[in-house]
């Protein structure tokens, strides 16, 4: 009775909430939905044409490759040379770069897209895995605009860059869930609904991966992401630990992970939104007061959430998104993952470049993908995880601590959408052994090559790192994960 009194109550609310909405902008973590809307699908895809890309649904991607390859084996890898790029007299044996797929054992046909690139120094180094956000984006975004080998100019050519995570790592980058990039199912089973379905297919992946590379098994092993990996990779941190406690398959060296500018607990980081936003100047303190009234019945929808299920959790989803809306109608034109830049294209920037270089011929042929159509943010695989958005998935990592996995939390002091305040809190908030003693941690400069790049904090295990913003995009991600890499050492 109880029970349906308290959905009662949320159902007013949401429908409350919603006719304050029919002059509402657009939100998300990592991409834009309408919060009138009413089909999810329709507005996702509206949100990729904006992008200027036109993948085709998840779902069609039934197709084989030339030599109907995909059906034939469980494994399909090569090393690969991008065409058309400069690589100095280098060898692909020397460069170790690696693509392809892996048929997910417990699925019903899921073949899940890699990039594999062998550390530039040592192959000794961690192996480092990284999980771009969306829910539903393909991480060829981390590969070219982020920390991966290389940068695509605006000619469409590839530059190296100098800030490249395989500096310092062998680095995996995985097109996740299926759906996503490359990755594709005939099965629509496959598509995931929440952190369950998709650390169980990650954990499926890496027993793939390290199969066929048993060399890097040894490796300490990490791993990374951003924005809604917040969600991914605590529950992907937690499989593993489950899977070599129980010593399922392939012992996987796992020795930490770090999410950046990450959704991990949204109870507390929606709350933050408006400190921070009055903190820095994008709000007055009457904004502040007017929008804090929409925080009761967030708190309320995230609650039932997490108890009523699939209802609850849509309404929580539109609820407390209304509170960031309101403040980005009042930021304007700002760019909400740096404040101090104008918002230019429905993102903010304007990735079409990766998406024209991936559907070259050349670049295909070269990939082994075929005619697998390259999905980069998926319309289909946001949907499905629409019911995970809510969720806190802070509660898994208190055991990982207590059991010494390192775990670093790291944020640009200007991002708004993520922000270094939501994340603090969350981080502080969290009851574990070391609670008291991090708390009363000091706060230290960061410094990199003599400068101050960030203020760190630590304690045994667990470190939170605010970046500061005198720094460039790629040696922001270069800086994190010199820290990542050292911390607790």
């Amino acid at each position: 009775m109880m029970k349906n009194i308290s959905f009662l109550i949320l159902l007013s609310i949401f429908l409350a909430c919603l006719n304050q909405l029919s002059s509402a902008n657009f939100f998300s973590n990592d991409v834009q939905l309408s919060l009138d809307a009413k089909f999810p699908t329709r507005e996702a895809e509206i949100l990729i044409k904006q992008l200027n890309l036109t993948p085709r649904d998840a779902q069609l991607a039934e197709k084989e490759t030339e030599e109907g390859v995909l059906k034939a084996k469980t494994i399909v890898e090569k090393r690969f040379k991008f065409p058309n790029f400069g690589y100095s007299g280098v060898s692909v044996d020397d460069l170790g770069h690696h693509a392809g797929y892996y048929k997910l054992q417990h699925s019903h046909d899921a073949r899940m897209f890699y990039f594999f690139f062998e550390s530039r120094n040592n192959k000794k180094d961690p192996v480092v895995i990284w999980l771009t956000g969306g829910p539903g984006c393909s991480s060829e975004l981390a590969v070219f605009y982020e920390n991966g080998p290389f940068t695509i100019a605006k000619n469409m050519s590839l530059m190296w860059n100098e800030y490249g995570w395989d500096k310092a790592s062998n680095l995996l980058y995985v097109d996740q869930p299926t759906g996503t990039g490359f990755s594709f199912s005939s099965d629509k089973s496959d598509l995931r609904h929440n952190e369950e379905g998709v650390s169980n297919d990650l954990y499926d992946f890496l027993q793939a991966f390290f199969a066929e590379h048993p060399d890097y098994a040894k490796n300490e092993f990490y791993i990374t992401g951003e924005s809604y990996a917040g969600h991914y990779i605590p529950a992907f941190a937690a499989r593993i630990h489950h899977g070599n406690k129980a010593k399922e398959g392939i012992h996987i060296n796992l020795k930490g992970f770090a999410i950046g500018n990450g959704l991990t607990d949204p109870a507390v980081q929606y709350k933050a939104y408006t400190d921070y936003a009055l903190d820095m100047g994008v709000i007055e303190e009457s904004d502040h007061k007017n929008i804090n009234k929409m925080l009761p019945a967030c708190e309320l929808a995230i609650k039932l959430c997490g108890t009523d299920g699939k209802a609850a959790c849509m309404a929580s989803y539109v609820v407390c998104n209304t509170i960031f809306n309101k403040i980005m109608r009042l930021a304007g034109d700002k760019n909400y993952y740096d404040i101090r830049k104008k918002c230019e294209g429905s993102l903010c920037y304007d990735f079409s470049n990766m998406e024209k270089f991936l559907n070259q011929k050349s670049v295909r042929d070269a990939l082994g993908v075929g005619d697998i159509n390259f999905v980069s943010c998926s319309p289909t695989v946001y949907e499905a995880m629409l019911m995970d958005w809510m969720r806190n998935l802070e509660a898994g990592i208190p055991a990982l601590l207590e059991d010494g996995i390192k775990m670093l939390i790291y944020a640009g002091e200007y991002d708004l959408i993520c922000n270094w305040l939501g994340n603090s809190r969350w981080v502080h908030a969290m009851e574990w052994s070391g609670q008291k003693d991090f708390d009363g941690s000091p706060t230290v400069p960061f410094s990199v090559d003599g400068a101050e790049a960030g203020q760190l904090k630590s304690h045994g295990p667990l470190s939170f790192l605010k970046v500061l913003g005198n720094l460039n995009y790629s040696f922001f991600f270069f800086v994190c994960l010199i820290c990542y890499l050292n911390i607790g050492d």
